[in-house]
């Protein structure tokens, strides 16, 4: 496990964004799952002013690694709509060049990304009771590959779903459909960042507890090439464990 310091969010948003441009820039095809949520929004930000006009990077494909379908609206889900209004749409990026994961095809997408070689990388955030995409605690287990998990599988997941979906309670859906952590640790490289003391707590346990599935992104502990990013807040609690 590497793991990457910065003073703050700015910075670290800075560094999450080199390390995505580093695998953007090489002359080869890479598939790269980035994630949506509210930790990206500055990285996206820097990197929408990073390459918009400056390249089309036509080697790259970008896949979202879950999604929450709208239960009433038709098209994209809550996952792809926010990559879309942060990310694609800013840059400029074609969807031509974006492999959605969603309700349709989710009982494939393992098999179709070994097919075109896998994950080059996935980048993806933290959640404050160690979840990681949607692998939320009792939710999936280790061996899991991409699955549907139904809503109702614990009460306030129905809580989740509802700020999910912008509180319209009509759009609340049934199930969301998620890579498992069998999946992303397939991926070739796994970075997860990290912002603020709030989560400070969960980054000690996560990456220096034992590994459980009561705390899923602790399996990272196992993966060969993991790359952890924090600002100071969220490394608060663990700089004793690493100096």
């Amino acid at each position: 496990m590497r793991i990457i310091i910065e003073k703050d969010y700015e910075q670290m948003s800075k560094t999450v964004m080199d390390l995505l441009l580093a695998k953007m820039y090489t002359n080869k095809k890479m598939n790269i799952a980035i994630t949506a949520g509210s930790t990206p929004k500055r990285l996206y930000e820097l990197l929408v002013e990073e390459i918009k006009n400056k390249s089309d990077f036509t080697n790259v494909t970008y896949y979202n690694f879950d999604e929450i379908p709208f239960k009433k609206k038709g098209g994209y889900g809550v996952t792809m709509t926010n990559l879309k209004n942060m990310y694609f749409d800013p840059a400029g990026i074609s969807m031509e060049h974006v492999h959605a994961l969603d309700e349709k095809n989710y009982t494939t997408h393992d098999a179709y990304l070994e097919s075109v070689g896998g994950l080059d990388a996935i980048f993806m955030g933290l959640g404050k009771d160690g979840h990681f995409c949607g692998n939320l605690p009792n939710t999936t287990k280790f061996g899991d590959l991409t699955s549907k998990v139904e809503t109702s599988i614990f009460p306030r997941m129905y809580d989740i779903m509802k700020s999910e979906v912008g509180g319209n309670e009509e759009d609340i859906p049934d199930f969301y459909v998620t890579m498992g952590p069998r999946s992303v640790m397939n991926a070739k490289e796994t970075i997860i960042f990290v912002s603020g003391k709030e989560k400070a707590g969960i980054v000690k346990e996560a990456f220096f507890g034992p590994v459980s599935e009561n705390v899923p992104s602790s399996v990272f502990q196992l993966h060969p090439n993991f790359t952890l990013v924090l600002d100071a807040d969220a490394a608060s609690e663990i700089k004793d464990l690493i100096d």
